[in-house]
């Protein structure tokens, strides 16, 4: 790291013998202008409490000769004991450091506005619920699971006979359905996918189970995916949260008809009914006399589709509130897009104000004469002009040497690299635990699990070490009889 800047990624989960470890993740820019996020190790945490987990991380940070004094941001999942405004984590380390700015996990507060949409609507929650079932009773015994294969199997060969199916390398793979989590709306897209190409299977399986007993969001998915990316930078965060409010606008004001189109073709070819949208809607278990008389279009397109598609704008825009602070709004003029259309000077220096320490008076008029020759000079450069992100930024600056010259403008774009946007870092962290203590290595130490953990998710690291440097620094730990 080289005495760079550094932001943590904190979570907390409890491992297979139930005890509660937490995990951390530094981010960084490096020499070559690249943000990394690594995986230090993991702490046992008694306590979840706020000044619990404080304590433990600063233990961390010391443990690998790296210094609090160098932190300048810390994000998590939005836990209480996280990022309470009292004595939460957040707060305790923001009063001793306070150039460690806090950014709530922008990949969770998408969950937690998906999610409230989805529960607040009584016919999108049954939906959900729904299909949820349906993956639960096919998926409960190896036999259903079977039965479906072996009608996907049938429903492709037919397809293929009549020439009606693509064919090729990585086509028409087996699959299965995907199950719902609620602590990831990308399963949900990803299971309401799978039923959408194996409905005909999953209807014919469903009648089998019946007739056995007788006897016996695309838009939101790709933002979420992009989030969570660990080379992120918030700048482009925001960005690509606006475009998806845009997005998602976009499709509320025009694409009804089309997805209606959609519906009725999916319909058509699976032998369900569609409900002619002229006639009068009769919604189900309720007396006609006692409803209001409204046509089928006006409640699929009214009551239902424009009612979420404002439900979730609302929430969106109430959940990624954080991009109206003066702190972000200052940082996004170092964005490069468009041939730096957003750069603003005044602003790009009250941004640099927020870390004292970094830029003292003397500093900022440095900075200031910096950023005059800068943008002129990267304005009329085609080396600059298809750039992105300031994660773009950093790199060409490195490799065009300028980091050197505009020194002061490569350390404000670093301190806002280094500010997190996601903890998917440390949430993916939890899932290798599972890998290396499982019910069998349940006695495993502390110490020993979070060395195994790092060796485990920091293969690219580690695989670059060779077998002889290991056995020599094992050999130089203490006296030997013989070398290895």
């Amino acid at each position: 790291m080289d005495d760079a800047f550094f932001s943590i990624l904190v979570d907390e989960s409890r491992d297979v013998s139930i005890r509660e470890q937490m995990a951390v993740v530094l981010r960084y820019v490096n020499k070559k202008g690249q943000v990394i996020e690594r995986f230090v190790g993991i702490q046992y945490v008694s306590d979840t409490t706020s000044s619990e987990l404080k304590e433990a991380i600063e233990q961390l940070i010391s443990s690998i000769n790296l210094s609090m004094s160098w932190l300048r941001g810390q994000g998590y999942n939005g836990a209480s004991n996280m990022r309470g405004e009292l004595n939460g984590l957040k707060t305790q380390i923001l009063r001793e450091y306070p150039q460690a700015y806090y950014v709530h996990c922008f990949a969770h507060k998408l969950q937690l506005a998906l999610v409230a949409v989805a529960k607040g609507n009584e016919n999108i929650a049954t939906f959900f619920t729904t299909a949820s079932s349906v993956v639960n009773i096919i998926g409960a015994s190896c036999k259903r699971r079977d039965a479906l294969r072996e009608q996907q199997q049938k429903d492709i060969m037919k397809a293929l006979e009549i020439d009606d199916l693509e064919t090729g390398q990585g086509l028409n793979q087996e699959t299965t359905l995907k199950r719902l989590c609620d602590t990831s709306w990308n399963s949900h897209y990803d299971t309401l996918l799978s039923i959408n190409t194996m409905f005909h299977p999953v209807v014919k399986v469903l009648e089998w189970i019946v007739d056995d007993v007788n006897q016996d969001n695309l838009v939101t998915n790709d933002l979420s995916k992009a989030l969570q990316k660990k080379d992120q930078d918030i700048v482009n965060a925001m960005m690509l949260v606006q475009r998806c409010k845009q997005k998602l606008q976009s499709v509320r004001d025009d694409d009804f008809n089309d997805l209606l189109g959609e519906v009725s073709r999916f319909c058509g070819n699976n032998d369900i009914d569609v409900p002619n949208m002229d006639d009068l809607f009769v919604p189900q278990g309720r007396s006609r006399r006692k409803t209001q008389k409204i046509t089928n279009r006006h409640y699929y397109r009214v009551d239902l589709f424009l009612t979420i598609f404002d439900k979730q704008l609302v929430e969106l825009n109430n959940r990624f509130t954080e991009v109206n602070t003066e702190l972000l709004i200052c940082m996004a003029c170092l964005s490069p897009a468009y041939n730096f259309a957003a750069f603003d000077k005044q602003k790009i220096l009250r941004f640099a104000k927020f870390y004292p320490q970094e830029f003292n008076d003397r500093d900022l008029m440095k900075l200031e004469d910096q950023l005059g020759l800068c943008i002129v000079d990267m304005q009329s450069s085609t080396k600059f002009s298809s750039l992105n992100g300031i994660t773009d930024l950093a790199e060409k600056l490195v490799n065009t040497g300028r980091s050197r010259i505009y020194n002061y403008v490569y350390l404000l774009v670093t301190l806002a690299l280094v500010l997190p946007v996601a903890t998917a870092s440390v949430e993916r962290a939890f899932s290798a635990m599972n890998v290396v203590k499982t019910p069998l290595r349940n006695k495993m130490g502390n110490q020993w699990l979070s060395d195994s953990l790092v060796v485990y998710i920091e293969k690219d690291v580690f695989s670059c070490i060779s077998n002889e440097n290991i056995m020599q620094h094992f050999h130089d730990m203490k006296p030997r009889r013989q070398q290895l």
